[in-house]
């Protein structure tokens, strides 16, 4: 049977979507049609970050994940990348309605809000974000609650598809941090005689190595004779002492984890360990595009209502604000960035056998 594109991509069915409460667009200005269409496209393009975020985390909740499988997984996170990069620029055409014009028709809004974006709280489930990390929309601060049905009932199309999600485990977050913690470290393995003293090794021999990478750039730094030389080896000791309190935290699981994200990034030039590095970089990436995401939105809002109470009773810029600060799933691969050292100064991996080609693990 022949095929037609307008058929295919289903156009007329998508082009009679913008008539808004009115269900007629021909009684909407030009400036409510950008409004709706622009955030349709938003909708369409978190449902295919959706996908490729449950493919990515059904990936990783493999054990043992197949080698092919983190290359299938890299693919994703890129394209998830690209979609929000995407997603960004159509901030544009919104802050192409000036505030006298939105204003004509932002009444219509109330109670609805952004907020209420079920796909968005999907992702931030999926992600492994916690509930109790959450900023509060209203005075009641519970976000399952802006998803009920204005009339009070709860089993709005909304409300279903986030309680739906988050019966759907593990998180990402969850699925990732499994899949690090099975990471050979100086060719230990999880459940191997010894590792948990293996694991500390690496972690007392990389200490000794970030003291004396630390130690060269203050003298470096007082070299040059910036800043009081008190406070600035009071500083650079704290810095010391921040790394060993993040990793020799007491959760043993969680201590295995961080140690092998930074064993990870020290040695990502074996070839065992270069894609599980891309891996970890891509999810950085991709955390940082839905932070931009965030930040351009805020930007967006404060330029075309400024600073006014959201239609949702939110306190608007303010709380999308403060999303894009401290809405961090991945703090762990952030974090490892600051004790970072440079190559030369790593402690000597005397075995690089496990992480050749011809070696096999799962990480």
């Amino acid at each position: 049977m022949a095929t037609n594109y307008w058929d295919y991509i289903r156009v007329e069915d998508l082009l009679r979507l913008q008539g808004g409460l009115e269900n007629d667009e021909s009684e909407l200005s030009d400036h409510e049609v950008v409004f709706i269409t622009v955030h349709q496209v938003f909708e369409l393009w978190f449902k295919l970050a959706l996908r490729e975020l449950t493919t990515l985390r059904d990936v990783f909740q493999q054990t043992p994940v197949p080698e092919n499988a983190i290359a299938t997984g890299g693919a994703s996170m890129e394209r998830i990348g690209r979609i929000f990069k995407a997603a960004v620029a159509h901030f544009e055409v919104v802050e192409s309605i000036n505030t006298r014009d939105y204003l004509d028709f932002r009444d219509k809004l109330f109670p609805a809000s952004g907020f209420q974006s079920a796909q968005m709280r999907e992702m931030e489930i999926l992600l492994g974000l916690p509930d109790e990390e959450r900023i509060g929309l209203g005075a009641d601060g519970k976000y399952m609650q802006a998803l009920k049905d204005p009339s009070g009932q709860t089993d709005s199309p909304a409300h279903a598809r986030v309680e739906e999600r988050l019966a759907d485990t593990p998180t990402l977050l969850s699925a990732v941090g499994n899949w690090l913690h099975r990471t050979p470290i100086r060719g230990s393995q999880p459940g191997d005689e010894g590792d948990d003293g293996a694991v500390d090794a690496f972690l007392e021999d990389y200490m000794v190595s970030l003291q004396g990478a630390v130690d060269t750039t203050l003298e470096t730094v007082l070299a040059t004779g910036v800043g009081n030389e008190a406070a600035m080896r009071t500083r650079y000791a704290a810095e010391v002492a921040q790394a060993r309190e993040f990793f020799f935290v007491e959760d043993r699981k969680l201590r295995r984890i961080r140690a092998a994200v930074l064993f990870i990034e020290s040695y990502r030039e074996l070839p065992l360990l270069s894609w599980p590095r891309k891996i970890l970089a891509q999810l950085v990436e991709f955390e940082q595009s839905m932070i931009i995401f965030r930040q351009r939105h805020a930007r967006m809002v404060e330029r075309v209502i400024g600073r006014r109470i959201g239609t949702g009773g939110s306190s608007g810029v303010d709380y999308l604000d403060q999303t894009a600060l401290k809405y961090r799933v991945f703090k762990d691969l952030w974090a490892v960035r600051t004790f970072q050292i440079p190559a030369n100064a790593l402690p000597v991996l005397e075995d690089t056998r496990p992480y050749e080609f011809n070696a096999t693990f799962d990480v």
